[in-house]
């Protein structure tokens, strides 16, 4: 009865070290190369925002970012892509801002800051309204947190992103890992 008893214990204390050998799983990355040169490496966020960042690998590999235009600058606040009316339509259509994939995502807010270099999704005002657009904070802004959905981050490549205009065309986003 002593050894069960044991065996039991060591088990109890051994089980839970075991479980701990196994590496966490390495956070998505990709990048995204402009057509006027220079690259931006993201880290995605999958514990925080699963289905956003799902939804952003999904339509990165389908190519469906490839040949879009940043359609929205605000120097120290964002710049934003993902309208695929961006890549034909003129940047002062008023219909310019108002696309996505044909389907939205329901927000997962986390306690992910906006602050620089973080990736939040775009929406209208009902926050399951995500979709395909995404914006990359320039700057800190403490009002989006908590209201919108942040999935990633930059990770190199700020200097780029500093340097986005409106009609800036994304010549493809790689998934990297």
């Amino acid at each position: 009865m002593n050894r069960v008893l044991a065996l039991a214990v060591a088990l109890l204390v051994v089980a839970p070290a075991l479980a701990q050998d196994k590496p966490p799983a390495k956070a998505p990355t990709a990048v995204i190369m402009l057509e006027k040169g220079g690259q931006i490496t993201l880290e995605l966020f999958p514990t925080d925002a699963p289905k956003h960042v799902e939804n952003f690998l999904k339509l990165a590999r389908a190519g469906f970012y490839d040949g879009q235009r940043f359609h929205r600058v605000v120097p120290g606040f964002v710049v934003q892509l993902g309208d695929p009316k961006s890549k034909t339509l003129p940047m002062d259509h008023p219909d310019m801002g108002t696309g996505g994939p044909g389907y939205t995502v329901n927000a997962e807010f986390n306690s992910r800051k906006f602050e620089r270099g973080v990736l939040g999704m775009a929406r209208g005002n009902d926050p399951n309204s995500a979709g395909s657009q995404f914006y990359i904070m320039l700057g800190p802004a403490s009002h989006l947190d908590g209201q919108y959905t942040a999935f990633g981050r930059v990770v190199s490549g700020m200097e780029v992103v500093d340097g986005i205009k409106v009609g800036d065309r994304v010549k493809s986003i790689k998934i990297t890992s």
